[in-house]
């Protein structure tokens, strides 16, 4: 905890203090902490909880309430990040600080946090943009006379970015607390080296795996990372993840005992031992309108819910305990329904992950169980038919319909399309659904099961033992309640990625990294292009053993109406032609 704190969770209800001269603001630790939060506040990009709709893009969900979307290609400025404002502010920031009068000590823990936040600022860039102009420290002012060509910066290559966020993350991790601070919303060393060996791994992969997209790169390397700088990446992530797991005072969360929960608590609960640093919110005052949007209908607080809601996809990729074909259970070998007791039976013995992750038939979210119900199949003479209704709709002999939480394939607005919703950061709270109130659950960024997962994957791209690259991945699948892995390839890094930190902002540019959007995501009618839902169906054969279970069917999601298609040319946004216009010397990316 720094200097002038009373509280670090009300930490981010401050507001800029940018009315006040400089004097005023960095003599002041209590302004000081303002322009901070200010800052910390101007980091939502890419998937965040202030915007329900970036986690329907992917994946991992899909939207759900009104007509279907029809979204046919990612844009050529998704995610992208090019903040030279905030840059500058932090610089500024810094340039006030060192000259205040501060004790020593001091102003080193601030320097240190904004240039956290200025070296987060520039891996979002480099991530989204390759290459961006360094500044470093320098502040550009225009002044009448001044040749415009002296402000104007070229971009660094890729590599050079991702070495200049390496150096600055070793270089703040020496001056900053080790301590950790309530609701992990400000930086320390962890988050430092956090992001040192996620940006480490990001550079390793990119050069490692260009090959797969030969054509994405630029002559002067804007674009695109030398193959043989690989292995000197991998190594800084692979010792960077080492000193975290051992030295910092962070671990993995496992105080409850049904592994679900515990999952679930890991990343919801703002006193998790797991979360290194987070995006937080505090009501009153901040807070966002997540579980507004993706709450289930039967435990919602307001009229909305079920915006965007998970996909079967995803589900099915969360494996059995001890299998690791995670597809559902649905028909028997002959092509037949299986008929299920209850409607909970068919995710049993699956990955716990997938409680704290998602809400599936009969399920508990908010003490209500979740029952998703499609219709209802009935015999007439001898033949299957399905009756259906709108959601709480019952018929006076077969009884309910379709359930309150659907689904359907109907256009009503807030009615689930998919047959799951969100459990992870939809906060236990049914006032957090209102519009009124709105969730102060946090959005986490960094936690330590990621740097078990660096440790594992730049392990494995080293040549690291088996034993030893295993048992870094086993740490995690034995908090989750699943069978240990004796042998990894990247592909099983794929996967443990994949359902460890569903919704977390991590698939989108872990696939593009890795070099296999395009693959995965081929604009096709595949298993992982294509969006799929899961319609569960409740019997009605009175005088049959198969009375009143339950049946699934696996369909197309009604409302992605498009394969996702992520082009050559999404490796890389476009760089903006007004950024052009301001600086004629920034190089065009790729197929622009």
């Amino acid at each position: 905890m720094l200097v002038g704190i009373s509280a670090c969770s009300k930490f981010l209800d401050r507001e800029s203090e940018s009315i006040l001269g400089e004097e005023q603001v960095y003599s002041d630790e209590k302004m000081i902490l303002s322009v901070l939060a200010n800052y910390y506040g101007r980091m939502d990009w890419s998937q965040n909880l202030t915007d329900p709709g970036s986690f329907a893009l992917l994946d991992e969900a899909g939207f759900s309430s009104g007509g279907p979307n029809n979204m046919q290609t990612y844009t050529d400025s998704l995610w992208y990040v090019y903040d030279y404002r905030l840059v500058r502010n932090v610089n500024e920031f810094i340039h006030g600080v060192k000259g205040s009068t501060l004790a020593d000590e001091t102003k080193l823990k601030y320097e240190g946090e904004a240039r956290f936040i200025r070296a987060w600022t520039y891996f979002n860039m480099v991530r989204s943009l390759g290459g961006v102009p360094l500044v470093g420290d320098e502040i550009y002012d225009y002044e009448q006379g001044t040749d415009p060509e002296s402000l104007q910066v070229a971009r660094a290559t890729e590599e050079e970015t991702y070495n200049y966020i390496i150096e600055e993350c070793s270089a703040i991790a020496e001056i900053m607390s080790e301590a950790t601070n309530t609701n992990s919303a400000r930086a320390n060393k962890w988050t430092a080296l956090a992001l040192k060996a996620r940006a480490a791994l990001y550079a390793g992969s990119i050069a490692k795996y260009n090959y797969r997209t030969p054509e994405v790169k630029t002559s002067g390397g804007e674009v695109g990372i030398p193959a043989d700088k690989a292995n000197g990446f991998f190594q800084i992530a692979y010792e960077t993840a080492q000193e975290i797991i051992q030295q910092s005072p962070y671990a993995l969360y496992d105080k409850n005992e049904d592994k679900g929960r515990n999952f679930y608590e890991a990343i919801s609960s703002k006193s998790s031992n797991e979360v290194i640093w987070a995006r937080d919110f505090i009501y009153p005052g901040q807070t966002h309108m997540f579980a507004n949007n993706v709450i289930a209908s039967s435990v919602r607080g307001d009229i909305d819910a079920n915006i965007v809601t998970p996909i079967l996809n995803l589900v099915e990729d969360f494996e059995y305990i001890d299998d690791r074909n995670g597809a559902l259970k649905l028909e028997d070998p002959s092509g037949e329904y299986i008929y299920y007791d209850n409607p909970q039976d068919v995710f049993a013995n699956k990955d716990p992950r997938l409680y704290g992750t998602v809400i599936y038939s009969g399920a508990d979210f908010l003490g209500t169980t979740i029952t998703y119900q499609a219709g209802v199949r009935y015999l007439d003479n001898g033949q299957w038919r399905v009756k259906t209704g709108i959601p709480g709709a019952e018929d006076p002999t077969m009884g309910l319909l379709t359930s309150e939480d659907g689904p359907t394939t109907s256009n009503d607005q807030f009615v689930n399309k998919t047959g799951f919703n969100i459990r992870k950061f939809v906060e236990e709270n049914r006032d957090a659904s209102t519009r009124g109130r709105g969730s102060d659950m946090w959005f986490v960024r960094f936690r330590y099961a990621e740097f078990l997962m660096i440790a594992a994957e730049a392990g494995l791209e080293l040549g690291k033992s088996q034993t030893e690259v295993a048992g870094y991945i086993n740490q995690i699948r034995e908090r989750a309640g699943i069978s240990p892995l004796t042998s990894v390839t990247l592909d099983d890094i794929i996967q443990e990625r994949r359902v460890e930190f569903a919704f977390e902002d991590h698939r989108y540019w872990d696939l593009k990294r890795w070099r296999i959007a395009h693959q995965v995501w081929g604009g096709q009618d595949t298993p992982t292009a294509t969006h799929y839902a899961l319609f569960p169906y409740r019997i009605y054969a009175p005088g049959t053993a198969n009375h009143d279970k339950w049946v699934f069917e696996k369909r197309k999601a009604s409302h992605t109406l498009y394969p996702r298609y992520f082009r050559f040319q999404n490796y890389y946004n476009f760089i903006d032609q007004d950024w052009i216009n301001q600086n004629p010397k920034l190089v065009r990316n790729p197929y622009q």
